[in-house]
């Protein structure tokens, strides 16, 4: 075996030794069957990915294909009608039709494979975007069709578990145990010695992408039934994440070299590194870091032997290609020792939050306050609280509420989520929360059908769910902490927007996302607000910035361009509005005016340039603050089915309305007052 799989199964020992020791329920079965079955997507990925690296080849595509496939497979199923096995056998196929696309390119027209699959990477997302207009999902599938993503078979094995292994062992026979896969080792070696020899090359690259497109048409099955849902976006990032993996694994990205069990090893790796950390609350970035580090050392390791010194390869003896040196060996050595040390760095930054966060109760006179907070085995209450993503300005705000509250009832907060708008990274997140055994979920939804399944997985193992700032389906939670009637925001905004245009002319939406529910939501009560009151005014666009103020900035840019008819920018997500407000002051567009949903602290130089007219919002710090005392009373059982107010510290008593604990009405910021508030 090589010395670099020995090394980084040495890795993989000291991740289970480590989290093992500061992780909630990591050494158990069933959390091993969870970190299978949440990366069964992924590793299919990267171990067809791996005969395409052996080959010399690369294909950035699989992502993409993915989110085709889910939507092609949805779209038969729903629209047409398709039985569901024949639909999914109809998705793989079009999937191998894809990846042979890539390899006739590749093959045929001798295009470099990183610019046919950099550019089907950008079409395959194309057509399954436009399939949809960016915002149609297929839900609603049959019970029996999602026990393959979210079912489990006898002793907890995942569903989907058995086609995984099936699987890998057919790439494991057809790389390792045929010719043909002796021969993308030798064409990943050599290509023109190679063809000197005989071997059809063309073919055998052509088959390599074929495989990998029918393999990213069968991860995008399974993973439409583990999200219950098929939407464009499927698989977004996937295809770095198991390139990641199999380079980590030791397949040179040089070709001619590689394995199937190194690359197993190295979604292994990677996939214990973030289970772990989540079960352990820390932040689930240092996996990035960690694996990040560990790829540039392999990268760094690997070189390209000399064709005139060194013989060819054998695949099932690949060692004598690979001669590591004691430098070598060190070096990664190190690399485990520092990753070691960041775990063991992470732990302490743990007790010191956790001692930082814990403080003296508050007194135990209002709904949803106990000093102690025992949960039934008599340890601390713990809520585990998830943002949409957790670099958006508005949350980060939320966040500040939350710990105060967390302070205030002495709870432990464990604070994650993606790091973008992710439905199906936040899935992952509540998985591993289910099996660390907290106490109340408390989750801002980015996807309202994507998300019930999971969370009503979580209510079934008796931990109670909160949802915040945007829904899940009633029936896979407790309460809801609702910031503001959809009509109440639909009203405030549409009005504001009314006045600025004087009662007639265009204006254009800037949403976060065209799936989010909220923002459907939002969207729905504006265009009713206007359609009663306002006829004489039209929407001329709606456009999604993906909760990034950049594409916000692009967005606007476009929408000037496009329309120079629009008065007003109506932008619905946080990060929307400075982003819009700087494209005005840039385009020196002195006739167009800013509304929307804004933090004052990013808007303040926009609103007194009268850029942006004004903000309309709610106070994003009593958002997250009413969330956790929420969690807090729905566990103690004082908030329950039927409750018409709580009372929440500071807050006081908030009103109920049937299962919506309502924060109030929304607030305008303008001009006048705006100096006045601070986050």
């Amino acid at each position: 075996m090589q010395p670099a799989r020995l090394i980084l199964i040495a890795l993989i020992g000291l991740e289970i030794l480590a989290f093992g020791a500061i992780g909630t329920n990591f050494l158990t079965a069933r959390n091993g069957f969870e970190i299978a079955r949440l990366n069964v997507e992924v590793a299919l990925l990267a171990v067809s990915l791996t005969p395409v690296i052996i080959g010399g080849g690369i294909d950035l595509s699989v992502g993409s294909l993915m989110g085709l496939a889910a939507i092609v497979f949805g779209l038969l199923w729903r629209d047409l009608g398709v039985p569901i096995p024949v639909a999914a056998l109809l998705a793989v196929g079009m999937s191998g039709l894809a990846g042979g696309l890539n390899g006739w390119l590749i093959t045929r027209l001798r295009i470099p494979p990183l610019i046919v699959t950099l550019g089907s990477f950008s079409l395959f997302r194309g057509l399954a975007e436009g399939l949809t207009g960016g915002t149609d999902n297929v839900t609603q599938f049959p019970d029996s069709f999602l026990f393959l993503g979210q079912g489990y078979g006898p002793g907890g094995i995942p569903a989907q578990l058995p086609i995984f292994v099936a699987v890998v062992l057919a790439y494991w026979v057809l790389l390792h145990r045929s010719t043909v896969g002796r021969s993308w080792v030798a064409i990943g070696f050599s290509p023109d010695g190679a063809r000197y020899a005989g071997l059809p090359v063309d073919r055998r690259i052509a088959l390599t992408y074929v495989l990998s497109g029918l393999t990213s048409g069968l991860a995008a099955i399974l993973y439409v039934s583990r999200l219950g849902q098929a939407k464009a976006d499927a698989g977004t990032g996937y295809e770095l994440s198991a390139i990641t993996a199999v380079v980590l694994g030791g397949t040179s990205i040089f070709g001619g070299r590689g394995s199937i069990f190194g690359t197993l090893l190295g979604v292994i790796a990677i996939a214990l590194m973030q289970n772990g950390l989540r079960l352990a609350a820390l932040p689930a970035e240092f996996a990035g870091i960690l694996t990040g580090a560990l790829l540039l050392v392999a990268i760094g390791l690997d070189r390209r032997p000399s064709r005139a010194r060194a013989p060819l390869p054998d695949p099932d003896h690949d060692s004598e290609e690979f001669i590591v040196k004691n430098g070598q060996v060190a070096a990664l050595c190190l690399a485990i020792l520092a990753a070691g040390l960041l775990v063991a760095a992470t732990n302490v930054y743990l007790i010191q939050s956790t001692h930082q966060t814990s403080m003296p109760a508050a007194t135990a006179d209002r709904v949803g306050s106990n000093p102690a907070n025992p949960t039934a085995s008599g340890k601390r209450l713990t809520v585990a609280m998830m943002p949409k993503s957790k670099g958006n300005a508005y949350f980060i705000a939320c966040r500040k509420g939350a710990e105060e509250a967390a302070k205030e009832l002495d709870i432990d907060l464990i604070w994650d989520g993606p790091t973008e708008p992710d439905p199906a990274k936040q899935n992952e997140v509540i998985d591993a929360w289910i099996t660390r055994g907290v106490d109340v979920i408390a989750v801002a939804v980015e996807n309202r059908e994507g998300i019930s399944s999971v969370l009503s997985k979580a209510r079934a193992k008796g931990i109670k769910v909160v949802t915040w700032d945007a829904d899940a389906d009633p029936s896979a939670r407790d309460f809801f902490v609702n910031q503001a009637t959809p009509e109440g925001i639909g009203d405030a905004l549409m009005d504001n927007a009314a006045r600025v245009l004087g009662n007639k002319g265009q204006f254009a939406i800037i949403t976060a996302n065209l799936t989010a529910s909220n923002m459907i939501t939002w969207q729905k009560a504006i265009e009713a607000r206007r359609a009663a009151k306002y006829p004489e005014i039209t929407m001329a666009a709606l456009r999604p910035c993906d909760d990034l103020q950049k594409k916000a900035f692009d967005e606007t840019n476009t929408l000037l361009s496009a329309n120079p008819d629009i008065k007003l920018i109506m932008a619905i997500c946080t990060p929307a509005v400075p982003g819009a407000a700087e494209a005005i002051k840039q385009a020196r567009r002195d006739d167009v005016k800013v509304v929307g949903l804004g933090l004052p602290n990013d808007n303040k130089p926009y609103v007194h340039a009268g850029i942006t007219d004004c903000l309309i919002l709610w106070k994003t710090a009593d958002l997250g603050y009413l969330a956790v005392h929420a969690a807090q009373a729905v566990h103690a059982g004082t908030l329950k089915p039927g409750s018409t107010e709580i009372t929440a510290g500071r807050l006081g008593t908030v009103a109920i309305a049937g299962d919506n604990i309502l924060l109030g009405k929304p607030f305008a910021f303008t001009r006048d007052n705006i100096d006045q508030f601070d986050f």
